[in-house]
């Protein structure tokens, strides 16, 4: 498909792309609704054996960039339900809302500020909804906890997974022997009552964020800032997202939250419009000094050198893994000709691919030797074996999954001890020792990664 122009709305062809990419996933066992066999549960997907794969990846790729190769950040993993007091601290129990209208006569309900574009009323000839004056609609998602229908037991699924980092600021700090700068990372499930679900898995009611949240001097603010700015715009382009379709987005003093001093979005072109895949913020002080507040425990450091006390600012950066992958999903897709034939085919870095490298003997007579190469090669990567119908129909299985490598076992293997590797972007095919081949996609995969 020919490279996406910027724009401001989705187009037709942007409409096809996107159903022709939610097929595939569905077809192939990405991406597809929870519960589908009752009709689906709006907002709510499910990842199948390939999808799960490539959120794996993504989220492996991050950990590693953001916690295990560095020695100034640590990893957590906290509880979905937390305090309630959590939630108090922040403002989301108070202020976390959107405004929401209702249609009188069709009885939808849509978010006051997206009107633009929505379906037309069924219930009325002209197709014009009867809304609402808008309300404040809160997103935090309510459950009990305990047998208990008192207040007291009360308590909200997380809608977002930076409050339960500052909670545990404290003790991690302590145990890990940190001091300030130094980040707290975490990658997890959160959860938003969203009153217009759309655009695929774009906005959801439960989604996946990584984030972190780095805990720096407030003079220092400004530039770690900066240095998250680039480190994480660098990350996005080692995924292998094109360059022309990543941006940086600032945002203006009107829009900033009430407790940040600056904010940007990195934006991906999707084919329904620029959006936000990961937002990075300069929270100040804010969060630690309300959470010592609503606590009482003291939260602050002090400073040895300069002999001050002082409540660390955070920088904030935040991804959202379902919106990233299906960045990478939009990114990869294609459709092409081949010798007359059409060809699709998901060009996805092998960082992130479900299905690294697919072993395929030439006859099922070579199946033994060849189940031999893909349990070697299975100790290190996600393998697929496949020896059912001719060659050319087996390949274009694996492009439309997005398999970096093909790798055949001919009659000649068994003679000359080679297989051929055949690439899937370019097709190309080479010659390669069955004993060199660990090596030979090793070093295709670290150049493809990058440093």
């Amino acid at each position: 498909m020919p490279a996406a122009e910027p724009t401001s709305a989705a187009t037709p062809d942007a409409e096809l792309q996107m159903e022709a990419l939610s097929a595939l996933c569905a077809r192939r066992g990405f991406i597809y609704q929870s519960g589908e066999i009752y009709g689906g549960l709006g907002g709510f997907w499910d990842y199948g054996p390939l999808g799960v794969e490539l959120k794996n990846n993504l989220k492996a790729f991050w950990w590693q960039r953001m916690v295990r190769e560095r020695d100034d950040v640590e990893g957590i993993d906290a509880a979905i339900i937390t305090h309630p007091r959590t939630w108090e601290a922040s403002g989301h129990v108070e202020g976390f809302s959107d405004p929401l209208v209702d249609c009188r006569a069709c009885k939808r309900r849509f978010r006051a500020d997206q009107l633009e574009g929505v379906p037309k009323c069924r219930a009325k000839p002209d197709g014009a909804h009867d809304l609402t004056e808008p309300r404040d609609f809160n997103l935090m998602l309510q459950t009990q906890i305990g047998a208990s229908l008192a207040a007291s037991s009360r308590a909200y699924l997380r809608a977002e997974t930076c409050g339960p980092i500052f909670t545990a600021f404290k003790r991690v700090r302590e145990v890990a022997r940190q001091k300030t700068p130094f980040g707290i990372a975490q990658i997890g499930k959160a959860f938003r009552n969203e009153i217009n679900p759309r655009n695929f898995t774009f906005r959801s009611r439960e989604f996946e964020q990584a984030e972190l949240e780095f805990f720096c001097h407030p003079d220092e603010r400004a530039k770690w800032f900066e240095y998250w700015r680039e480190q994480r715009l660098a990350f996005h382009r080692a995924l292998g997202l094109d360059a022309a379709k990543l941006r940086l987005r600032q945002h203006e003093r009107d829009e900033l939250a009430h407790y940040a001093n600056a904010a940007l979005d990195v934006e991906f072109l999707f084919p329904f419009d620029w959006q936000e895949i990961e937002g990075i913020h300069d929270r100040g002080s804010y969060d630690l000094t309300q959470h010592a507040e609503f606590s009482g425990k003291d939260l602050s450091e002090f400073d040895e050198t300069s002999r001050e006390r002082f409540v660390p600012a955070v920088i904030e950066t935040s991804i959202g893994i379902d919106r990233c992958a299906l960045a990478l999903l939009c990114n990869g897709y294609r459709e092409e000709q081949v010798k007359g034939e059409r060809r699709t085919l998901l060009r996805l870095s092998p960082v992130v691919a479900p299905i690294k490298a697919a072993v395929l003997p030439l006859s099922k007579k070579l199946g033994a030797p060849a189940r031999k190469i893909t349990a070697e090669l299975r100790r290190s990567w996600n393998v697929d074996y496949d020896e059912s119908g001719n060659i050319g129909r087996r390949y274009r299985r694996q492009d439309e999954v997005g398999t970096p490598w093909c790798i055949t076992y001919d009659f000649e293997s068994q003679q000359d001890g080679q297989v051929t590797v055949r690439e899937r972007d370019s097709m190309a095919q080479q010659r390669v020792a069955s004993e060199g081949l660990r090596a030979y996609l090793s070093e295709r995969m670290e150049a493809e990664t990058g440093p």
